[in-house]
């Protein structure tokens, strides 16, 4: 079977005729060409016919190749239905933040400059102001995102001492992150208290003495305990914390500033509420359901704050002044109470399930105009779609899909997910291939019905229809290992 692979010499002779490539350019292309066809053969994916691989190949050399000359960050439009897709960006900054940066970034800004006193002040001394405003913290700082902020943390306060976890919340994060291996990197010692489903204060306080160096409570942000379960209460940890002078420290994870359950989602602590329910020190991301971009914000009593703001690590884990400038913009927005209108996250999950319906309707009769398309049929079906990036894992948010029949899905996705100047990206189900609105922006119905009309006439003319019965491409289902974020 593996004899019908076509020799690499010949790839790279054809790849120089046909793709114009130097011999020294096209070989790690092709080595990687052949691997994935030896691959697809030995799944049964694809027939061991050579002039059909040999096509194949110079495909995949070619869209290579294509990428390569494209750049590394393309835009993308989101049709996949999860509004914090790790994979895509999670929360899109939007007009409004995008507008803001132009005037810091373009030339010099006060990044560490007090105007008042003409003197060296910190970075974080503007956003400290807004999230006291916001979340009523005494200080804040914030690092590059919130893994970061767990790991100064853990290191400010733990080295060399015991951190304190609940069994029940030793959770994996995205990439596979896991948070024994965390704190072990920060030089403490991991101490479980309790059991995974039952954690009592009682638990805390019997392992509580002078040698711990904080209780760390962590979100369990990417998955639910249900049934016969118990926590700490965070009220009684504090106290616990306080008799011992030592800091409550909360990873929230998602960083939500408002309530959740007004865009019918499951309720989600929100910043304020983890600080005034005792919270020493509340870690968060900027670019989960805040809808900001990736930061790590570390709220909190002043006293705790300052001691991370003087740590070495400060300096390796600070962001520079674009994720700041946006950051602040960000909460600026909040402060204005523009939240659901100006920051594209908080406003797909606002939307109500009509306005996205509408989406729909006017993508289906773009597309339509631009057709026909024998052989292909555009329906509109019910969707859920999900929050995504680690953020409320049971909750789904009703929307519309556009349902795309005859091409392949897989080749479509792939078809689309490698055009140019955007890529789409949706998902497959059943061999079909589906456009959720919830996550495509009004601005970008134009742009995707294009895509797609260029790909179902694409498909018309017989481009593709040599790849029926090949395998799921690469791509058709993605995830950050924590985020489960599919496409």
């Amino acid at each position: 079977m593996l004899r019908a692979l076509p020799p690499a010499h010949e790839l790279i002779g054809l790849a120089a005729t046909q793709l114009a490539l130097k011999p020294d350019e096209a070989h790690p292309m092709v080595t990687r060409a052949l691997q994935a066809l030896r691959e697809a053969l030995e799944a049964g994916a694809v027939t061991a016919d050579r002039e059909a691989l040999k096509a194949r190949a110079l495909s995949l050399i070619e869209a290579e190749h294509r990428a390569a000359r494209q750049g590394g960050l393309r835009p993308v439009i989101n049709g996949t239905g999860v509004v914090l897709h790790t994979n895509l960006g999670r929360a899109p900054l939007g007009a409004r933040v995008y507008e803001a940066l132009g005037p810091l970034v373009t030339g010099y800004a006060t990044l560490e400059f007090d105007t008042l006193s003409g003197q060296r002040g910190h970075r974080d001394a503007a956003l400290a102001r807004r999230l006291s405003a916001l979340v009523g913290c005494e200080d804040a700082v914030v690092v590059n995102n919130c893994a970061a902020a767990v790991l100064i943390a853990c290191t400010a306060f733990g080295a060399g001492k015991r951190v304190l976890v609940s069994r029940g919340e030793l959770v994996e994060i995205g990439g596979g992150f896991r948070i024994p291996e965390v704190i072990a990197s920060c030089g403490a010692s991991l101490v479980e208290v309790g059991t995974t489903n039952k954690t009592r204060l009682s638990d805390f306080a019997r392992v509580m003495n002078a040698s711990v160096g904080a209780i760390l409570k962590v979100h369990q942000s990417n998955f639910v305990l249900q049934g016969f379960t118990e926590a700490a209460p965070r009220a009684g940890l504090a106290g616990l914390c306080n008799e011992w002078g030592v800091p409550l420290i909360e990873d929230l994870g998602a960083g939500a500033l408002v309530d959740t359950q007004r865009f019918g989602l499951d309720r989600e602590t929100t910043v304020r509420e983890a600080l005034s329910g005792g919270a020493d020190l509340v870690l968060a991301s900027g670019d989960k359901l805040l809808g900001g971009p990736q930061a790590g914000l570390i709220v909190g009593r002043a006293r705790f704050v300052e001691t991370l703001r003087r740590h070495p690590l400060m300096r390796a884990l600070r962001p520079g002044r674009l994720v700041l400038a946006a950051l602040d913009e960000t909460l600026a927005v909040y402060q204005r109470g523009e939240a659901e209108t100006a920051l594209p996250a908080v406003a797909m999950m606002a939307a109500s399930a009509a306005e996205v319906e509408a989406r729909a309707v006017a993508l289906k009769a773009a597309v339509e105009a631009r057709g026909p398309y024998p052989g292909v049929n555009l329906t509109l079906c019910q969707s859920m779609a999900r929050v995504g990036g680690g953020s409320l894992p049971l909750a789904a948010l009703p929307s519309t899909a556009l349902r795309v029949e005859g091409p392949p899905g897989h080749w479509l996705a792939a078809r689309l997910r490698q055009g140019w100047p955007v890529s789409v990206v949706g998902r497959v189900t059943s061999g079909a291939f589906f456009v959720d609105l919830r996550t495509v922006q009004v601005q970008a119905l134009a742009a995707l019905a294009g895509a797609l009309a260029e790909a179902l006439l694409g498909w018309r003319a017989g481009e593709g229809r040599d790849t029926l019965g090949e395998s799921q491409e690469a791509g058709s289902r993605s995830d950050d290992g924590g985020d489960d974020d599919t496409h």
